[in-house]
């Protein structure tokens, strides 16, 4: 994989687009696939490429290098970034669960009881310690208090998990359900759907999204709108999607030899994802209060939110699909 520093964006055309993402494989960033795959992009005028990408931050890199014209990422990402805007909000919770192990815990009562134990964390995501943070805060329990172990890629959690090498995990799917259905993880927290993830976060936590240099929208709003329209019919199309609609729209690579275990995880986390692409009114808000617990980057001030989104592109698509 050419590193999206040394790649260039191709001379924008009335209909190319470039979208830099990072392990488009993984389920949160399904709906990008089924835009594409089910040519909802095409259907829209577009030829659009998509740049999948490995190290993190990578994607993010891209559009600030003009490596590419568009971001699928995180919209935590893009709050922090200057001059960048998300256009099209695809998932409105984290997608991550905190659970804790049968096996090394089989006495856990409540969060305080993970004091000096080994959380497991994926490498190079911050929403899985996120996650944690929140959890713990409320349960009074300091992050100082316990061992983050990062883990490189979900293989090594499902081992790390299962060996008793982590004492608890917070990860995304289909690690999570995976060790559900093996009967060896307790389910803490689950972000996967709005009630967990509003128990977490106290509101609607913006997850990943579609966004770009906001010179980019200025002067290219057809370019988006016809993006937009293109991911908002595939997220109303996944409101109703069923199994046998997911198998044929999923490259075979993304189930990573283990189809049954991909859907059991689409079912789980199918209310994460939004109807029509619109971000909430007090969505960036909830994601700057859960990031300002952390020492990551500087963060905007709370007058600045409004920079970080816009909805005029969604609201106009969720007119059009009726989504």
């Amino acid at each position: 994989m050419v590193p999206a520093r040394a790649q260039t964006a191709p001379r924008l055309t009335t209909t190319r687009l470039v979208i830099a993402v990072e392990q488009r494989g993984a389920l949160a960033y399904l709906p990008l696939t089924v835009a594409q795959r089910l040519g909802f992009f095409e259907a829209e005028g577009l030829n659009v490429e998509v740049r999948d990408l490995i190290e993190p931050g990578s994607a993010l890199r891209a559009v600030q290098t003009q490596a590419s014209h568009l971001v699928c990422g995180p919209f935590s990402q893009l709050l922090t970034a200057s001059r960048l805007r998300s256009f099209v909000l695809q998932s409105r919770t984290p997608q991550i669960v905190l659970g804790v192990s049968r096996k090394t815990m089989p006495a856990y009562r409540e969060v305080i009881d993970l004091a000096g134990k080994r959380i497991g964390v994926q490498a190079g995501q911050a929403a899985g310690k996120a996650v944690a943070r929140r959890v713990f805060e409320k349960a009074g329990l300091d992050l100082g208090q316990v061992e983050l172990v990062a883990l490189a890629n979900p293989f090594a959690a499902v081992q790390a998990f299962r060996n008793g090498a982590v004492d608890a995990i917070s990860f995304s799917d289909p690690v999570i359900t995976q060790l559900e259905l093996l009967g060896e993880l307790r389910v803490v927290a689950d972000t996967r759907t709005l009630r967990g993830s509003t128990d977490v976060f106290g509101g609607p936590m913006p997850s990943v999204c579609l966004g770009a240099p906001i010179d980019f929208i200025a002067q290219f709003p057809r370019l988006c709108q016809a993006a937009a329209d293109a991911m908002v019919h595939a997220l109303k199309w996944l409101q109703t999607a069923g199994v046998t609609d997911i198998i044929r729209a999923v490259p075979e690579s993304h189930f990573q030899g283990d189809r049954a275990l991909y859907l059991a995880a689409f079912e789980r986390m199918r209310e994460s994802w939004t109807p029509d692409g619109l971000m909430p009114a007090e969505g960036p808000l909830t994601a700057l209060r859960a990031m300002a617990m952390g020492d990551e980057v500087p963060l905007p001030e709370v007058g600045e939110l409004q920079r970080s989104y816009t909805n005029d592109f969604a609201r106009k698509s969720k007119l059009r699909f009726r989504a």
